[in-house]
């Protein structure tokens, strides 16, 4: 049986304790902001902080294009080097997949 190196963490809540005592600390491989941390990381500088400690680190940052637009952060988020794309024929895929995906 091959052990699974990767995970997915899809981060979906602006929780400021949440997002620093368990996204930004447990988070190795990908993050995949979703809904309302994106407007969350686009106005809170210490998550802006979070998000730049994050990728110096090799974590892969990545943001729903659909929410970011809604929200009317995309530019703000690309700014900060966070890939934005459309997210949610890749987050089926994950979900019927063998990946792992931990969900916050």
């Amino acid at each position: 049986m091959s052990k699974k190196t990767h995970l997915y963490v899809l981060w979906t809540n602006d929780n400021a304790i949440t997002a620093e005592k368990m996204v930004f600390m447990y988070t190795i491989n990908t993050l995949i902001i979703w809904g309302a941390p994106a407007k969350f990381v686009s106005e809170d500088f210490n998550m802006q902080e979070k998000v730049r400690e994050a990728l110096d680190a090799g974590v892969h940052i990545t943001a729903c294009k659909a929410c970011a637009d809604e929200l009317g952060v995309t530019e703000t988020l690309k700014k900060l080097n966070i890939e934005v794309k459309y997210w949610g024929a890749p987050l089926t895929e994950i979900l019927t997949s063998e990946e792992t995906l931990l969900t916050i």
